[in-house]
């Protein structure tokens, strides 16, 4: 999910130390993103997406389906109003391969391009996957809606690093596996106290979005918001794809949330992206969106 943006964003990258391979690829992606954001501006969003999806690319209306096709299927309507979207990265992450990462940020949307003020606000998370012809194009964008437009900033990019990229593939069908398990390891966990079995899972700086709610960075911001899901939430994971190098990934899914008597309160999808510390998979951003 994108919107519009009207100001431009500081780009922060990993608190991972990135090698000179991984960053140029990382600038690459960036300034990728940067450009789905621009062509959406001065032409449609519809043709950006349309543009900048891959094939299989995934997006959530509400539940997983594949972009290209849902747009196809569900041309936009006649009006006289010209939307205007922007948005830009302020945080992205790059796999040791050069191939596979993720970009996440604020959005803004006003229904015309006239109109003085944003009219909504949120953030979002793409996962990106570089194509044989050397390409990037999106798998798998998701986001959130709050009322808070986060305030103006200056974008900035990684410095222009460019080599040849030395990284040791790994077999993907079985990462992918192993990086499934982790997360229904984690939904059996969560069973029996939620946010201890989030946090064994975690990264430090972890970030945690969910809807009515500016992104929680940092597992103690994140507790304030996911305590509310202790012992009540159900996950469903259900897809998993990984980076060549097996060190970015992320899994997908859906969740309720339920009261004492099980009744079910909130359903919806959630998108985890993951990067592997040491051998062990840990969570970098952790997103549900209700339908």
């Amino acid at each position: 999910m994108k919107f519009l943006l009207v100001f431009a964003l500081l780009l922060t990258v990993s608190p991972i130390t990135l090698s000179q391979d991984q960053q140029s690829a990382l600038q690459e992606m960036v300034k990728t993103e940067q450009a789905f954001s621009r062509t959406a501006e001065v032409r449609t969003t519809r043709e950006a997406f349309m543009e900048f999806i891959a094939d299989d690319g995934l997006l959530f209306r509400p539940g997983p389906v594949n972009g290209k096709q849902w747009m196809l299927d569900h041309p936009v309507p006649v009006s006289n109003q010209r939307g205007l979207l922007a948005w830009q990265p302020t945080f992205a992450g790059m796999a040791a391969s050069g191939d596979f990462g993720f970009t996440t940020g604020p959005w803004q949307s006003k229904p015309d391009i006239n109109d003085a003020q944003p009219s909504a606000f949120g953030h979002f998370i793409t996962v990106w996957k570089k194509q044989p012809d050397g390409s990037w194009k999106f798998a798998v964008d998701l986001g959130i809606s709050h009322s808070d437009p986060g305030g103006p900033q200056v974008i900035m990019t990684p410095n222009e690093v460019r080599s040849t990229l030395m990284s040791k593939a790994v077999g993907v069908g079985s990462e992918k596996q192993r990086l499934l398990a982790d997360d229904r390891k984690l939904a059996k966990a969560s069973g029996k106290k939620a946010v201890a079995a989030f946090f064994a899972r975690a990264e430090s700086g972890v970030r945690v979005y969910r809807n009515d709610h500016l992104p929680a960075i940092g597992k103690s911001a994140a507790e304030k918001i996911l305590t509310r899901e202790d012992t009540q939430i159900k996950w469903a994971p259900s897809v998993s794809d990984v980076a060549t190098s097996g060190d970015v990934g992320y899994t997908l899914g859906t969740y309720d949330i339920v009261d004492a008597k099980k009744k079910v309160l909130e359903h919806g999808s959630y998108v985890r992206i993951w990067r592997k510390h040491a051998d062990a998979w840990k969570i970098v951003i952790d997103v549900i969106n209700a339908y």
